[in-house]
């Protein structure tokens, strides 16, 4: 079996973006540019992958972790240079090299793998990615012989009239036989306007040793684009969005009106639901069957269980059970768990609670840092006041237990199964099952005082 590595190039600055992000660090659909590239590469079962930094070295090594191993280029003299900083690691390993750049995140698995197969069936020391662009202009173009080999690469400004003709261009991402790859470098020259190494120059060399050098043209022009400033990072950006609404969508997932919903591309969704415009689904969410989300509705990092509606509202890393209703307009703060068939109405706030089968929060309330039981209904207006300045304490509400209207609960506080607490308690003692607690000052009615209190404001 082939071994297989892959060398990522994320050592450019970037300076064209104009932002103090390091380039291959600005998100598409939520995901730094890098983070997409080394994804897909890691889906081919690549034995070694290393990514090679500069600028912002440790920034895009906190990004990707464990995903690479790293080598640095501590001087920026080209893209030749840049993978023989991996020389150490691969130079003397038999298999084969992709070489691709951390500032095209729409590279796929699919294209990837497809190229690989290609260059191992046609026996090449080297293949190129290519595309047909409608408009090659700015790009390199690919000049194949007779037999459909590659010829060599034509920049634009070399181009002749003919070969600016050629629709066939050089997309920066290459298949190399990896012991041919690192001994080809070792003769590239920096005998240019620049004074860089290029890694195009290793096309040459190996075709003047009289090496195959084929090419893999894929059917998605858009995986061509590499991202270097403002104005193509939107483009990705819209691309993206498209092809991942598009895949949710033939796998069984409604979206109302797709140029208004943004997915990210970790998100797992079951058939049959529905999204509605102005959404955000991101981070590792999955949602099960029969959800609907929206409309306006951002979800990050969450499971959503079959049948829930999450209407105008905000959930964040949070486990939602089946049959929740959400909204309008609610926040599920980070760390919450809401069982099966509970309701968390308008203007309602949780954070770090959990709440048991049936229970409800259906009006402007803040429940955090509780335990809440089954069947428990939470009033209009009702607190869990968990902060006093320096620590955070828990309430627990026990099952089927009724909290009346503007109610505080005082933590740490429990309430027993079964209680009720009067609408308007503030309760800073824990209150026994099946009892009735409360805990607000007595009505007093004074007769004739708003007469009296008029008279005097007229004199």
């Amino acid at each position: 079996m082939t071994q297989k590595y892959a060398v990522v190039l994320a050592a450019g600055q970037g300076t064209r973006m104009k932002s103090k992000l390091y380039k291959v660090l600005h998100p598409v659909c939520g995901k730094p540019m890098v983070q997409h590239v080394v994804d897909q590469l890691n889906k081919l079962d690549l034995d070694e992958l290393i990514t090679v930094v500069g600028f912002g070295a440790e920034t895009v090594q906190d990004q990707l972790g464990k995903d690479s191993h790293y080598v640095v280029q501590e001087e920026q003299l080209g893209t030749g240079h840049a993978v023989q900083q991996a020389d150490n690691i691969l130079a003397d390993k038999e298999g084969v090299t992709i070489v691709a750049c951390g500032d095209t995140p729409l590279l796929t698995e699919s294209t990837l793998q497809n190229m690989v197969e290609h260059h191992i069936q046609t026996e090449a020391k080297a293949t190129i990615l290519t595309a047909h662009a409608e408009d090659p202009t700015g790009y390199g173009r690919v000049i194949r012989g007779g037999n459909g080999e590659v010829e060599r690469i034509v920049e634009q400004k070399d181009a002749s009239k003919d070969e600016q003709a050629v629709q066939e261009i050089n997309t920066g991402t290459y298949c190399f036989d990896n012991k041919f790859l690192f001994e080809a470098l070792q003769n590239v020259s920096n005998d240019n306007v620049q004074g860089e190494y290029y890694l195009p120059d290793v096309i040459q060399i190996l075709q003047n040793q009289g090496e195959t050098v084929s090419a893999y043209q894929t059917t998605d022009f858009s995986e061509s684009l590499g991202v270097n400033d403002r104005v193509a990072l939107s483009k990705a950006e819209k691309l993206m969005k498209k092809r991942i609404n598009e895949a949710h969508m033939r796998n069984g997932v409604s979206i109302i009106d797709s140029d208004n919903t943004y997915i990210g591309p970790d998100v797992s969704i079951g058939q049959d639901v529905t999204i509605y415009p102005g959404s955000i689904v991101d981070g590792k969410t999955l949602i099960e069957n029969d959800v609907t989300v929206g409309p306006h509705s951002t979800i990050t990092d969450c499971h959503i269980g079959p049948g829930t509606v999450v209407k105008q509202s905000v959930a964040t890393n949070s486990l939602i059970g089946s049959g929740v209703q959400i909204g309008p307009f609610a926040h599920i703060r980070p760390d919450s768990s809401l069982g099966n068939d509970v309701k968390i109405g308008n203007f309602v706030e949780v954070k770090k609670a959990t709440f048991g089968e049936g229970s409800k929060a259906s009006h402007l309330s803040y429940i955090g840092d509780a335990d809440v039981g089954s069947g428990v209904n939470i009033g209009c207006g009702t607190i869990t006041v968990n902060y006093d300045g320096h620590n955070k304490y828990m309430t627990t509400i026990e099952d089927d237990a009724f909290i009346g209207c503007n109610s505080n609960l005082v933590a740490p506080v429990t309430v027993g199964k079964g209680a009720y607490v009067a609408a308007g308690s503030t309760i800073n003692k824990d209150v026994p099952a099946e009892a009735l607690s409360i805990a607000r000052s007595r009505q007093t009615n004074k007769e004739g005082y708003a007469s009296k209190f008029q008279s005097n404001k007229k004199d």
